[in-house]
Parts: C-alpha cells; structure tokens; sequence
C-alpha cells in the first residue's frame, strides 16, 4: 500500500511539474496618430488625438498584466506605449524591426505577456513571423486602432484581431 502511495505522489509530481504555463502572449499595436504638418520630419511626435490613444491603449490594458513594453527608437512609438509602460511601472524594450521576433526575443518573452508597438508596416508582419504564416496584410495608413493578440502555448500558436476606438 505504500509503495502504491508514493507511486501515486511521483506520478502526481511528475504531472504537475509538466502542466507549468508557458502561454506567451503578444499584443501588438501600431503607433497612435502622428503629427503630419512637417511632411520631411522622419520622427515626427504624436498630435492630440494620438496621445488621447495612447491613454486609451493604457486604458485598455488595465487589466492585463503585462511583463514587457517593447517599442522601435521612433517618439510615436515611444509615446504610444509610454502611457500602458508608466501605468505598469515598466521600463520600454527598443527592439531593431530588421530582427523582430530572433531567437533573442523569443528567449526573453517566452512565457511572458508581452505589448509591442509598432508601425503599419511592421506591426502585421511581427505578427505574422510568430504565427510563421503570412495571415496579415500591412495594415492602412489610417488605422491606428487595429490589435492583433498572438497567443503561443506549446505548439499551438492562434490569433486575432479587435478594433479599440
């Protein structure tokens, strides 16, 4: 009866030592609106409206806890994601969008809730180098709205997309 017990606790050890959560999930946004008066200004800041957005991105991961801000080296970039980094008490992570998603990034997320700011034409293709399918197109110069949430756990890797106005 014994060596039934501890049969019985090893298994259960063994089990729940194996069911550790490594769910790694990524919410990606582009940059709120940007002002546009200086058409040659490369980094221009965000305008009103979008430092109205990057509240109400802050707003909406409220009750999200994340681990990591990660961000490009752009102002409205950076002024996107400040508000949700400051309201988390989390420094912003740059990352280079010419090696987005290596195995770096990976190894330092896995396992982590993780939001990324980025831009119309990274922002989509970041999404879809975790999914390893092309799913998402660039996304409109216009849409400063779109949220992709990338999921991983184990091998399952899901997604989808809301729209937070």
């Amino acid at each position: 009866m014994k060596k039934l017990y501890f049969f019985f606790i090893f298994v259960f050890s063994l089990l729940s030592s194996c069911t550790s959560d490594d769910t790694t999930t990524y919410y990606l946004i582009r940059h709120a609106e940007k002002d546009k008066t200086d058409t040659t200004n490369r980094n221009p800041n965000l305008n009103e409206k979008g430092l109205e957005r990057a509240i109400k991105w802050a707003e909406r991961f409220k009750n999200v806890q994340i681990d990591a801000v990660y961000s490009t080296k752009y102002n409205r970039t950076l002024q996107t994601g400040t508000p949700t980094a400051v309201s988390k008490n989390l420094e912003i992570k740059n990352y280079n969008p010419s090696k987005m998603y290596d195995s770096i990034f990976q190894k330092e997320t896995k396992g982590k809730t993780v939001l990324i700011v980025g831009h119309s034409n990274t922002t989509p293709v970041f999404a879809n180098k975790i999914l390893g399918e092309k799913k998402y197109k660039d996304m409109d110069e216009n849409d400063n709205s779109t949220l992709f949430i990338v999921t991983i756990n184990g091998n399952k890797r899901t997604s989808k997309t809301e729209k937070v106005n």
